[in-house]
């Protein structure tokens, strides 16, 4: 059975049932699997998704849930009923040797319903058996929020809180938060960026009096089950394209770092793909990779805000095994983070990252540029953050062997109004969102102060009334 150490090396390892509820480890670290299962990738060539979503996961899970419900809760989230497409994360060829990866076909049409659909159900059977009731708090810079609720609205046994920066994320991210009405679903427009949500929820956590009163859980990709989650996309699309055979590349568009640490994840499992980190002008990683150096050197708003992060949390579990996962000196690393808005790492490490990761950028006009390029070439549309990915993709397309993917982690009608300015059109919603801008909205705007917040969450929360 595989249990989860803190980055930061505090505490006893956990078992999943632990480290699903918790999120963040107590002493500010991120959980990781103390070892690593290998995936058997003969015998998942061929098979349906959630047959492989299943071998794939059921490792990190044993010891919590039996296999058959297990599979049970996998089974229907990666069902019709709430993926479209019977791949669930299809490959579509574009050109040459480039394909993308489509992970809009869940409920909020963006990568975060793969496993936000997932957790939701996890929260919902591990929470019953424990008659516990939960409050989770997250921070969203425009999709986890939506996906978030989707995901756990089903259940009567937790209270979500999810903050996003107030006007900077798109009007349809931002409705498809706000007209989920449901008791237990809530939504705050905190006045700041995205770090200061994200930063909001890590003090929430941080305050071990306040998380032990509500009870707080996360969602964000800080918690262990969203990233293993994401590892199985990269299984079926590199089985599909000719793997272990075949390397494959992935461009993965980031900020938060979950989806291709997830990535990175698949690798350490036995999978062979090649890795490339593709960021838009706020490019503190491609500056790393670049340079060793990580530092802080603010954040702008963007076409893509979804990636407009400075401070990407699940790098914490990149660098962990950059440094041989030694606690302390990982420690160390975040707190002069922390304190200065700057570390640096030495020559030796940083040629061992470039074996990990290579890494590209791309500015606001050469994403639209992109999409319009594309659109030209081959008729279809990207939203602009798979716009990101794919114009480093096509930078190094040739002198790559074997497939390039590029991942869409978003439907281009999440963001019409940049879609619209690189083709002329505006792409519509699917139909089950058609009538998004009709729904009524709810929201509650608060300022950038963590008693407020804090405040806001003990009076909406039903953690005391159910232990009452």
């Amino acid at each position: 059975m595989i249990k989860y150490i803190s980055t930061r090396g505090g505490g006893e390892p956990q078992t999943f049932e632990q480290v699903l509820l918790s999120g963040l480890a107590p002493d500010g670290g991120l959980y990781v699997p103390e070892s690593w299962p290998r995936l058997d990738l003969g015998a998942l060539k061929g098979k349906p998704y959630a047959d492989v979503a299943i071998e794939v996961m059921y490792p990190f899970v044993e010891g919590s849930l039996a296999r058959d419900e297990f599979a049970q809760i996998v089974r229907e989230t990666y069902g019709p009923e709430f993926f479209r497409h019977k791949d669930v994360v299809p490959l579509h060829p574009l050109k040459d040797n480039h394909y993308i990866l489509e992970q809009f076909h869940g409920p909020t049409i963006a990568f975060k319903d793969v496993a936000l659909q997932l957790l939701g159900r996890l929260f919902d059977a591990v929470l019953k058996k424990r008659g516990e009731h939960i409050t989770i708090v997250g921070a969203t810079s425009g999709d986890t929020g939506s996906a978030a609720i989707e995901g756990c609205k089903i259940s009567d046994q937790l209270d979500i809180f999810i903050l996003h920066p107030k006007g900077r994320v798109s009007d349809v991210q931002r409705r498809q938060m706000t007209t989920v009405l449901g008791e237990n679903v809530h939504n705050i427009a905190l006045d700041g960026s995205f770090d200061d949500c994200q930063n909001m929820v890590k003090a929430m956590f941080g305050d071990s009096e306040f998380r032990k009163d509500m009870n707080l859980a996360a969602v964000n990709s800080i918690n262990w089950a969203r990233v293993m989650a994401q590892i199985v996309y990269y299984v079926t699309s590199a089985l599909e394209l000719g793997a272990p055979e075949t390397t494959v590349t992935y461009v993965v568009p980031t900020g938060n770092y979950g989806n291709v640490f997830a990535a990175y994840c698949a690798r350490k499992m036995g999978l062979p793909i090649a890795l490339v980190v593709a960021t838009n002008e706020n490019d503190i990683l491609t500056r790393f990779f670049e340079s060793g150096e990580m530092k802080a050197e603010g954040c702008v708003a963007t076409i893509t805000p979804s990636m407009d992060i400075e401070i990407s949390s699940n790098f914490e579990r990149y660098l962990f095994d950059l440094v041989g996962r030694d606690a302390s000196r990982l420690t160390e690393m975040m707190r002069r983070f922390k304190d200065s808005g700057h570390f640096e790492v030495s020559p030796e490490l940083l040629e061992k990252a470039r074996k990990d990761f290579t890494a590209g950028r791309t500015d606001q006009s050469e994403t639209l540029a992109t999409i319009s390029r594309v659109y030209e070439e081959t008729g279809y549309i990207l939203d602009p953050h798979t716009a990101v990915a794919m114009k480093v993709a096509l930078d190094i397309g040739g002198d790559v062997d074997g497939p390039v993917v590029t991942l869409a982690t978003a439907h281009p009608a999440k963001f019409p109004d940049a879609v619209e300015k690189a083709i002329g059109q505006r792409p519509a919603l699917p139909d089950h969102l058609a009538d998004l801008f009709a729904r009524e909205e709810r929201l509650d705007e608060l300022p950038n102060d963590i008693k407020v917040v804090q405040d806001f969450v003990r009076t909406h929360s039903h953690v005391k009334q159910r232990a009452a």
